[in-house]
């Protein structure tokens, strides 16, 4: 059962790409170089955000407080009073000395700071939407983080998120061995909750004495405040590091480790693989996805944008009329404008 003791929060960040005060304060660190981690695909609006907060209002009433993090700007229909909602700018929790940033990683690694967060909370990208009603049990029981858990190959590709993991995979590697965190938690592991591939991966790769990586959903992540705060204390200097740079770099770790770090502590319980539902917008899933956004059977569904995308205008017109088939009413978190 739901302790209301312990409440959950979610978090959210957002950017908007057309602020010409972020623009240009952007433009003062990176002139006019553009990089793959660094492209316009990071920051472009797919104009659905309206559809995020809809969402848990529909799907989640229970939520706590919705921290909502962003440099310093806000849509102009969000109704910045709403008592569930917290409006978080950078300097209100990310370290001096690693402001300005434009790195996702430097927000991510430092949500912890946030004044007034509840020790569970659940992190959302604003491409990951819920897609169904939620409980507070598909995220946290019992004080640990609902995951799918296995182990996995790191596929390294320069146009994949493998450095971020290679260097998430140091951490974990430094600080725990692969079997005796298995054996701690083989229920946990061999659940078939996690998907009978995933076991069977999993007891494949349990055979070397390392973590090679983790099977990775692109879905929102619930963590424990303590777990940032025990990385933090652990493994400094990679943190750091990390937060110093102003744009993302492939040498970077990122909130993954937090993640991973829950699974190789056993720090977690099992959820159903099939709760989140992934697609990377392309030419040969994008019909797919357009079916799957109104039927409401995913516990919560990710519209990841790539450098693969075309037709964005085309594609975020279609992914907006899907989203409205079964989100068409404004939320309380929505002002007239």
């Amino acid at each position: 059962m739901f302790d209301k003791n312990k409440p959950i929060d979610f978090i959210i960040t957002w950017v908007d790409p057309s602020d010409t005060a972020w623009q240009k304060e952007k433009a003062v660190y990176d002139g006019s170089t553009v990089t793959a981690a660094n492209s316009e695909v990071r920051y472009r609006d797919w104009d659905n955000l309206q559809y995020w907060f809809r969402a848990v209002e529909k799907y989640a009433p229970w939520v706590n407080k919705i921290h909502f993090v962003t440099w310093g700007h806000t849509p102009l229909w969000l109704d910045t009073e709403n008592p569930k909602l917290n409006i978080v700018n950078h300097k209100d929790f990310i370290p001096e000395e690693y402001l300005p940033t434009f790195s996702s990683h430097t927000i991510e690694l430092n949500l912890h700071k946030i004044e007034g967060l509840s020790e569970q909370f659940v992190y959302f990208n604003d491409d990951i939407f819920l897609n169904k009603p939620v409980s507070p049990e598909d995220f946290f029981k019992g004080g640990l983080p609902m995951d799918t858990a296995a182990l996995n190959c790191v596929y390294f590709n320069k146009d994949t998120a493998a450095h971020y993991q290679g260097s998430d995979i140091t951490v974990i590697n430094s600080n725990f061995e692969l079997r005796p965190s298995i054996k701690a938690n083989l229920k946990k592991w061999i659940s078939l909750k996690n998907g009978k591939k995933n076991v069977l991966r999993t007891l494949l790769l349990s055979l070397w004495h390392w973590f090679p990586g983790f099977y990775y959903q692109h879905g929102a992540n619930g963590y424990l405040k303590s777990t940032f705060a025990e990385v933090w204390e652990k493994e400094f200097d990679i943190l750091d590091t990390t937060c110093r740079h102003r744009f993302r770099g492939e040498c970077d770790a990122n909130q993954w480790v937090m993640k991973f770090w829950q699974l190789a502590s056993g720090r977690f319980e099992v959820r159903d693989d099939s709760f989140v539902y992934c697609r990377h917008i392309s030419e040969d899933n994008f019909e797919e996805l357009c079916r799957e956004i109104p039927l409401e059977k995913h516990g919560m569904i990710c519209i990841n944008d790539t450098e693969k995308t075309i037709d964005f205008e085309e594609k975020k017109t279609r992914i907006l009329a899907a989203l409205n088939k079964i989100l068409p009413e404004r939320s309380q978190f929505e002002k007239d404008i």
